[in-house]
């Protein structure tokens, strides 16, 4: 007789404490923490950002859901690359991996025999035969009247089938200095022609992982997409029309070559990061470049910049570093004295005017003052030489999308807006900037710098009635009128909800237009913080003014951070809702964790100053009644005062 099956000793279980102390995205999604400094091994891994102080997204379930949305995405562009090499592994015929190439159509083990033409390399490459005759049977994709590869359906019968191929286009350009090879730059580009085959052809399948295959094919699509395209011819550039050279020759001293590779090393890419994104590389072979090959004057001030920007950098205090920059700045000054009294070259000057104006934002510390014409009488003989040059006839006169602004009133405008605010003044093209209002016609100046044409032309009536209230010529009635008229005109640029998001794709690179969105969003809040900073009796304490600061915080999460971030390019936004802040407000946390982010370069150019500036004013304006000059109650320190009190004289854009 069997007896009873003894049942086995229960073990005592211990309860399972949760840790609190994880970082915050690990807790978002449920997954185990290691509490791993600076960074755990999972966000690492992974690639996500890791936070252990509490986030701004934490507290808000709408922005806990998008944060979710966007580490998902994050890890599926990491799990994706990670895929892609197994493919590429897995074929045995694969070539060699090239930059940017995605997997092969030898990858893949259908019956079709895929090919994959040579890589187009330079005049040097022994591998492509430039004169051979076109092979009928491979598909040519790129037609010469298509700008975007179109990827049509297939055909039901062809006699001659498309063969799928990606080439490989490695594009070189050559710089000289007085006829010397100086400096050599080499970037690749790849075509692909590969479709997705049928859903019945066979192919290498993962468990759980069909979304790895769409997303291959999606992110091409993304990239070849118009869906963010811009036109590169879209500025009348004062040197005429595109350049097909690939040469740039400048002629300088042997002393100053030095400082010439440095600009165009380490300062070309900080003038115009958002012309950038919108426009690769037409900063510096459109405007940049060319300039320095025509204009003596132009190419002083870029040097002058150039030994600005070494000296801080490399904090070097050396005699040579300080007669460069003398040498060169009283140069360009000496040239544009001599042009001006020709009265000839007047592009040229503008264009060196402008220059020694808005490089120096880009450069240099704020103790590093040069002992040298303020910015605003700089700026004073150019709006002389955009009148002169009947530049703002021109600008009216583009009010359609086929014709282009010219480049320097649009970069011009951008100064005189902004640089009007430093002021207190109107901006002197206040007239043009409200017929183009008015007309509802572009300046450019999204495409420039980022905030839209419309909301800039805002901001300079704001800036107008700003003079009108410190000149005193209208009275408190009138002002509220006023302002409450242009605060209808700002809601009427309101867009729907859910246009600002993230500034990436799923592919990680820049969306353009969503960007400006982010950054249009952030001007605007702004310029309403500006708007009711004009009201009678305003005070930085009052509930509007606070949840008008908290959101543009909120929207500062969605502009990219760090050194290739873009909030060098926020600088007067972050100025205006900063110097408004409370001593508890969200802004100075969020402000400080950028600023962090973006190290050294924090303490460089507008964003430097900025810096310094904003630390003045919460100095001055948080500390207790009566302990600054014994006034009471110091709760709104203007920001222009106490530029006035340090002798400060910036133009923060």
């Amino acid at each position: 007789m069997v007896g009873p099956k003894s049942s086995p000793p229960k073990t005592s279980s211990k309860m399972h404490r949760r840790s609190r102390s994880g970082c915050f995205t690990c807790r978002l999604r449920r997954k185990k923490c290691d509490e791993g400094k600076p960074a755990c091994k999972a966000c690492k891994h992974l690639g996500l950002k890791c936070d252990y102080k509490r986030p701004m997204w934490w507290s808000n379930n709408e922005q806990r859901k998008q944060q979710k949305e966007h580490i998902k995405t994050i890890i599926k562009r990491t799990k994706l690359s990670e895929k892609t090499s197994q493919l590429v592994s897995m074929g045995v015929d694969t070539p060699p991996g090239l930059s940017h190439s995605l997997p092969t159509s030898d990858t893949y083990s259908d019956a079709m025999a895929h090919t994959r033409a040579v890589s187009v390399d330079s005049q040097y490459s022994l591998e492509y035969d430039f004169n051979q005759a076109p092979v009928p049977e491979h598909y040519d994709g790129y037609p010469p009247h298509t700008i975007t590869p179109h990827y049509a359906p297939p055909l039901p019968y062809n006699p001659y089938p498309a063969t799928p191929y990606e080439v490989d286009i490695k594009t070189e350009r050559q710089m000289y200095v007085n006829d010397v090879p100086t400096r050599r730059d080499s970037s690749t580009s790849t075509f692909s022609t590969f479709q997705p085959p049928p859903p019945h052809a066979t192919l290498p399948s993962f468990a759980s992982d069909n979304w790895i295959q769409e997303d291959i094919y999606d992110s091409r699509r993304d990239s070849f997409s118009g869906e963010e395209g811009l036109d590169f011819n879209f500025f009348d550039f004062s040197h005429g029309p595109p350049h097909t050279t690939q040469q740039a020759v400048v002629q300088v001293d042997d002393c100053d070559r030095p400082l010439l590779d440095h600009f165009v090393d380490n300062v070309l890419r900080l003038i115009f990061p958002v012309l950038e994104v919108n426009q690769h590389g037409s900063a510096r072979s459109e405007v940049i470049l060319p300039a320095l090959e025509s204009n003596k004057c132009y190419l002083h001030c870029c040097l002058s910049i150039s030994a600005i920007h070494l000296k801080s950098t490399e904090r070097l205090h050396s005699e040579q570093i300080d007669n460069d920059i003398m040498r060169h700045r009283y140069a360009t000054i000496s040239e544009l004295c001599e042009a001006l009294n020709r009265d000839t070259d007047h592009q040229q000057i503008l264009e060196a005017t402008l220059g020694m104006i808005f490089f120096q934002c880009a450069v240099g510390r704020p103790d590093d003052i040069l002992p040298d014409i303020a910015w605003h009488q700089h700026f004073q003989a150019a709006s002389s030489l955009v009148r002169k040059l009947e530049l703002p006839h021109a600008m009216v006169r583009v009010s359609n999308s086929q014709m282009h602004p010219p480049f320097n009133m649009t970069l011009a405008s951008w100064i005189d807006i902004l640089g009007a605010t430093m002021l207190g003044r109107a901006p002197h093209f206040a007239d043009t900037y409200r017929e183009k209002h008015l007309s509802a016609s572009t300046s450019g100046l999204c495409e420039l710098m980022g905030c839209e044409d419309r909301m800039m032309y805002l901001i300079s009536e704001i800036a107008c009635l700003d003079a009108l209230k410190i000149e005193g010529t209208v009275d408190d009635a009138q002002l509220c009128t006023h302002i409450t008229l242009l605060g209808q005109q700002i809601d009427l640029t309101e867009p729907p909800p859910g246009t600002v998001d993230y500034a990436y794709s799923t592919t990680g690179a820049i969306r353009p237009k969503q960007l400006s969105k982010n950054m249009t969003a952030i001007f605007r809040l702004a310029a309403r913080i500006y708007l009711c900073s004009l009201v009678p009796a305003f005070e930085r304490s009052q509930d509007s003014m606070i949840a008008l600061i908290t959101r543009l915080t909120e929207f500062l999460e969605f502009i990219p951070s760090g050194p290739d971030g873009f909030d060098r390019s926020l600088v007067w936004p972050m100025l205006i809702g900063g110097s408004l802040s409370t001593p508890t407000s969200s802004f100075r946390r969020v402000f400080a964790e950028r600023v962090e982010r973006l190290g050294e370069h924090a303490e460089f150019g507008s964003f430097g100053r900025m810096v310094r500036l904003l630390q003045e004013v919460w100095r001055q304006a948080d500390a207790p009644a009566g302990v600054e000059d014994g006034s009471e109650g110091r709760q709104n320190v203007h920001w222009r005062d106490v530029m006035r009190q340090k002798g400060w004289d910036f133009l923060l854009i």
